[in-house]
């Protein structure tokens, strides 16, 4: 018998009509299998928010002004913001990384210090990112993953914050899959019809400008920011150590999707937390044949998504290991 049989015969013994706990099961399976096991774990659950401020924001794409990124990163670190309320409820280990904000921060222990630049350069002018930065947002990931704090995690769930970063998901996505803009393009945050309206023909003018890109690589330096190419770059670094990954909102999901680029087994480890509000993401879940958990209408991000639909994932863990069987309990089973 092989594992996927034996975790497929522990699923179906438990005291209950066969697939009746329907996507847990699907859940339970697929953690298994990544874990090598019949007894999956949940070591240490962490949620790791990456910042970084972005050049194109400059350009007038967000209705919010680049300093909010700084000052939402002081609030996560004075536990102010909604993911630090969910991640408090969910006990999960929480840890703010600066990728590349446009500030000088103060040593906090919550806080990790990866900055590669204080932001992107707008990718109206060039591509945002060097192959150089690009690189070095690799090497941060895996300096993350070696942290004591960080490195026993069986499971990460990834957020971001970024003020014009909607905008970069938005090309990255329209790029990788040969897009539409106006498939891709949503609101962001808070932003009226007339910003919209600018928002398009900004981002029209940066496809226009960036064309004949050939990989996921170059399209992650043309239109990326670095809390992004860390996402995408701790993702992959993640999979290769057999962790789960939870994928938040929109944002997470188009740095999911240029890791899923570079490496296409990435996905036995993706758990889709939920699908945004932001227009883009129910088709840019659609190409990645990815399934979310929860529909809440969340447009936050933040690692929001990934926080609530923890629970759930721990829900899969605790039936596979603490549900009786039929024998154990001996309850009949079906005829």
């Amino acid at each position: 018998m092989n594992l996927l049989q034996e975790i497929q015969q522990k699923i179906d013994q438990k005291t209950k009509p066969i697939g009746a706990l329907g996507d847990l099961e699907t859940l339970a399976k697929q953690i298994c299998l990544v874990q090598k096991t019949t007894s999956p774990t949940l070591n240490n659950p962490t949620i790791i928010v990456f910042a970084g401020d972005h050049g194109l924001a400059k350009e007038g794409v967000s209705a919010y002004p680049q300093e909010v990124t700084y000052q939402m990163v002081l609030n996560f670190l004075n536990g102010g913001a909604a993911i630090n309320v969910f991640a408090r409820q969910h006990q999960l280990n929480l840890k703010i990384v600066d990728a590349g904000v446009n500030f000088d921060f103060e040593p906090h222990q919550d806080l990790i210090d990866a900055k590669v630049a204080k932001g992107t350069v707008s990718s109206l002018i060039g591509n945002a990112l060097s192959s150089q930065q690009i690189g070095d947002c690799f090497d941060q990931a895996k300096k993350l993953l070696e942290r004591d704090d960080i490195k026993d995690s069986d499971i990460i769930g990834f957020g971001e914050m970024g003020i014009g970063n909607t905008s970069s998901a938005t090309l990255i996505m329209s790029a990788l899959y040969q897009l539409r803009l106006e498939d891709c393009i949503g609101k962001g945050t808070g932003v009226d019809l007339e910003g919209f309206k600018k928002k398009y023909s900004i981002l029209e003018k940066v496809l226009e400008k960036h064309q004949g890109l050939n990989s996921p690589i170059q399209i992650l330096s043309a239109f990326g920011g670095f809390e992004l190419a860390m996402i995408a770059a701790t993702m992959l670094e993640a999979a290769a150590k057999g962790k789960m990954i939870i994928v938040d909102g929109f944002i997470v999901t188009a740095a999911y999707a240029i890791a899923k680029a570079i490496q296409p087994e990435i996905q036995k480890n993706a758990i889709f937390s939920h699908v945004s509000d932001e227009k883009g993401h129910t088709l840019l879940l659609q190409k990645l044949e990815a399934t979310p958990l929860l529909h809440l209408g969340l447009r936050l991000g933040e690692g929001t998504g990934a926080a609530m639909a923890y629970p759930i994932i721990q829900s899969a863990v605790l039936f596979m290991n603490e549900m009786a069987s039929f024998a154990s309990a001996n309850v009949s089973e079906k005829e």
